[in-house]
């Protein structure tokens, strides 16, 4: 039985997009959520220059990722805008990466472009290896009772099943798993979870300051424009990288001018990621990082805005499709007021 025959014997239909709804909550007393993380997928990286190659085009310090810890990193170009996301986690051999669905085909090529003189290779793993989304006061002891050792901190990896199980910022945990195991795992708590949807996941991140990449945003922005550096996703100190000198100016000798901010928007659709956000006396003052629905009536967008345009809060900001004010909403880090300086030296 295929994965997606799997998820739809349990309630779970996913469009061309790669997001999945459910049909109804199956278990609304539960404690724990699982969220199939059908719009991720993953590719590998494998050879014994592995590390050595990932550690020159990656913004992530991937010496830490060997030595057991999942961190997010980005694909620069020569310019240092991301051209993919990935989290990063270790394996034998070399590491898996995990990204957006939309982009994997696309993050995978263009590194492996740089790979011809690497002992490395690289394979698009989505058809066997399949994530889910553990989340939930309970989530701890169900994973414990599935025969998990579960990862104490953020970033913690721990393995078993042939997967990876990683806890990620919001208390949630990421599970990659051989496609058999994990049919097998989904089925057996089925009446322990309650099953939730892309969206679901989605807002997850976003209440977490979590960015994402998607197609439309490709080669939009800087790494510290998303935040990224508060997850160890840029390492101002491993040496050189694909766009490097580029994220290493704006950080010792320039000025972040657009942060990624929390807002919160009145509309029965989310803003597709890429939409302007506009002032009434400016247009471009800010891009849709990702945007989720919370309610029929609402939801919570990250963004790229103009640092300046928020701090008026006289100003409001409007999103493209969305004709109510956003509402400004705090985000669980705090940003090094440092970034926002110009520096003299």
């Amino acid at each position: 039985m295929s994965w997606l025959d799997t998820l739809n014997t349990l309630g779970v239909q996913v469009d061309e997009q790669g997001n999945c709804q459910v049909s109804e909550a199956n278990n609304t007393a539960t404690d724990v959520t699982i969220t199939p993380l059908t719009h991720l997928g993953l590719f590998d990286v494998l050879g014994p220059d592995a590390e050595k190659f990932l550690q020159g085009q990656l913004s992530c310090d991937i010496s830490s990722v060997s030595a057991g810890k999942s961190l997010l990193g980005a694909h620069c170009n020569i310019k240092g805008s991301m051209v993919s996301l990935s989290r990063l986690m270790p394996v034998d051999n070399g590491f898996w990466l995990r990204t957006e669905r939309a982009i994997l085909d696309t993050a995978m090529t263009n590194l492996k472009k740089y790979m011809i003189f690497s002992k490395a290779e690289s394979q698009n793993r989505t058809d066997e290896i399949v994530g889910l989304g553990f989340s939930g006061a309970q989530a701890t002891a169900l994973l414990s009772a599935k025969g998990f050792h579960v990862p104490a901190e953020d970033g913690d990896i721990s393995s078993g099943f042939s997967g990876l199980l990683t806890r990620i910022p919001g208390d949630r945990f990421e599970l990659w798993l051989p496609l058999g195991q994990a049919t097998a795992l989904l089925t057996s708590c089925a009446e322990e979870a309650t099953l939730t949807d892309t969206n679901a996941w989605m807002l997850a991140d976003i209440r977490a300051g979590i960015p994402a990449l998607q197609q439309e945003t490709v080669e939009t922005f800087i790494p510290q424009m998303t935040n990224l550096q508060v997850f160890d996703g840029v390492s101002f100190t491993k040496g050189c990288y694909t766009g490097q000198e580029v994220v290493t100016r704006l950080q010792h000798r320039g000025k972040l001018n657009r942060p990624m901010f929390r807002l919160a928007f009145s509309a029965d659709q989310p803003p597709f990621a890429g939409s302007s956000i506009n002032t009434p006396d400016r247009a471009g003052v800010g891009t849709v990082v990702s945007a989720a629905m919370a309610s029929e009536n609402g939801g919570e967008l990250l963004a790229v805005i103009l640092k300046t345009s928020v701090d008026d809060n006289q100003t409001p900001l409007l999103a493209e499709g969305v004709e109510q004010p956003l509402t400004r909403l705090e985000l669980p880090y705090s940003l090094d007021p440092e970034l926002f300086e110009r520096k003299t030296h």
